[in-house]
């Protein structure tokens, strides 16, 4: 379906026309692909993208976990340029509606917006959202609060709800000796004599060749299964589509310099890879695999750290986030914590299906509270049990 904006400009010099905007909403399933070439532009010209949004990244997504005519795709062009565009997924179930692409393998869910006219694209994107009925609902997780669908949620007409999500953590990109500046001095000198150590140890890190990344994911798998064995792997990891997902995405990321795959060898071992993702604003380690005997030599933590931040550093990239997660070992850096947001978009007036998911989204949220605060008292009297 495409609409177009009414420009009674004819005959007036370019110049001197008003522009020209279009909207389409696209549902074939390869619409991604058909899109990839003047997408990825888009990319380049939207200053809050991420590496999920670009092309290979939703592409590959989408053949590996989408489902038969489930696709949406929606398109705003200025002048016939694409100025403004979102891929979402139409789910089932008794509330329906949509939501972004990626579910829990995604840190960051957006739109993408030209930088030029972003506020005029966002306007437009919103009017063209078919959220008319009223079961109808949007959806998004894991937004940052710079991400370009905020401004779409801002000219959003009708029924809207904003709610924290996952902590992302951050820290700027700077030599360790500067980050170390932010630890207690105590905390600093044992990093300090870790990264000596490291450093010493004669391991050699290898950045992997676009050809070559399937075989290092795959590498990078093994020694992640190997890892978490005895403390529970993440089960999406173990499917074969999230293999074929992240060796197809991160190939084509590492071709156009979007990301970056280390290995690390020592004594003629692979013993740790790792996969960095890279955007302008900020990179992130998004995923590891370290052989478990080398926590008994080395601190695994220092060093993925250290390469991931040489590669910021090299790219010139100002931050380096540490993504969703809370985990101790981010917590000796110090970083500063930013929580992403959980956008709900409804129609306007009375919205039964909308005021249900909202309450959802509540009801989820207070008992992954009680969870939090709960657990570590349950853990404390199981182990005091086992000592009695």
């Amino acid at each position: 379906m495409s609409t177009e904006a009414a420009t009674p400009t004819a005959g007036l010099p370019a110049q001197a026309r008003a522009p020209r905007w279009t909207t389409e909403l696209r549902r074939e399933d390869d619409a991604l692909d058909t899109l990839a070439e003047e997408w990825d532009d888009l990319v380049a010209r939207c200053r809050t993208a991420t590496f999920f949004q670009s092309a290979v990244w939703q592409c590959s997504w989408w053949r590996q976990y989408g489902s038969p005519g489930a696709l949406l795709v929606v398109l705003v062009r200025r002048d016939g340029r694409l100025v403004g565009a979102g891929a979402f997924r139409r789910r089932g179930g008794p509330l329906g509606g949509l939501t972004g692409l990626g579910a829990g393998l995604v840190d960051f869910t957006d739109v993408l917006l030209d930088d030029d006219c972003a506020d005029r694209a966002a306007a437009e994107f919103a009017a063209a959202l078919p959220l008319t009925r009223p079961w109808h609902s949007l959806e998004l997780r894991e937004v940052h609060p710079e991400a370009a669908v905020q401004r779409v949620f801002e000219h959003w007409r009708g029924r809207r709800r904003r709610y924290p999500d996952s902590l992302c953590q951050y820290l700027p990109a700077a030599p360790m000796d500067q980050l170390l500046k932010r630890v207690p001095g105590r905390t600093a000198q044992r990093s300090r004599v870790k990264l000596r150590k490291i450093a010493e140890s004669g391991v050699e890190v290898r950045a992997t060749a676009p050809e070559d990344v399937p075989q290092a994911l795959d590498g990078l798998l093994r020694l992640h299964f190997q890892q978490w064995r005895d403390r529970g792997v993440t089960p999406e990891h173990r499917t074969e589509r999230f293999r074929r997902h992240l060796a197809e995405s991160t190939a084509g990321l590492v071709a156009t310099g979007r990301a970056a795959v280390h290995q690390f060898w020592l004594d003629g071992e692979l013993v740790a890879v790792d996969l960095v993702l890279l955007c302008p604003s900020f990179s992130g380690l998004y995923l590891y695999g370290a052989h478990p005997g080398l926590r008994e030599r080395l601190d695994i933590a220092g060093l993925l750290f250290g390469a991931a931040l040489d590669e910021t550093l090299g790219a010139g990239i100002p931050v380096i986030s540490l993504l969703r997660g809370q985990e101790p070992y981010k917590q000796r850096w110090r970083p500063d914590g930013l929580p992403n947001q959980r956008l709900l978009f409804g129609p306007r007036g009375a919205a039964p299906a909308a005021a249900a998911r909202s309450g959802a989204v509540r009801a989820r949220r207070k008992a992954v509270h009680l969870l939090d605060t709960r657990a570590p008292r349950l853990k404390e009297a199981l182990a005091a049990r086992r000592r009695g």
